[in-house]
């Protein structure tokens, strides 16, 4: 074989080279953006989960502070209507 054909055959195989190792690294790279990706997901559905939680709980503690404030307009309502009594035997 000539120096020029041997030349030319070892400048292809390193271009092909390049262009596998080129390929695995744009391959690996896209695995990885993909596994960052999936785990921001997970996280944002733990984040989502969190706070449902934490508005479940704010919910059941306005509900029980709306029943506290029941009970407490019933009782003062009873004692309008004791003093309302009062006043009236008095009378």
């Amino acid at each position: 074989m000539s120096t020029l054909a041997v030349i030319a055959i070892v400048v292809a195989v390193l271009i092909v080279i390049a262009l596998v190792v080129s390929a695995a690294r744009k391959k690996s790279r896209e695995r990885e953006f993909a596994e960052v990706q999936t785990e921001a997901q997970h996280q944002d559905v733990q984040h989502h989960r969190e706070r449902a939680g934490e508005r479940r709980t704010e919910a059941a503690i306005a509900e029980e502070k709306a029943k506290r404030a029941q009970v407490e307009a019933d009782l003062d309502e009873e004692r309008a209507r004791s003093r309302e009594a009062e006043l009236g035997d008095r009378s």
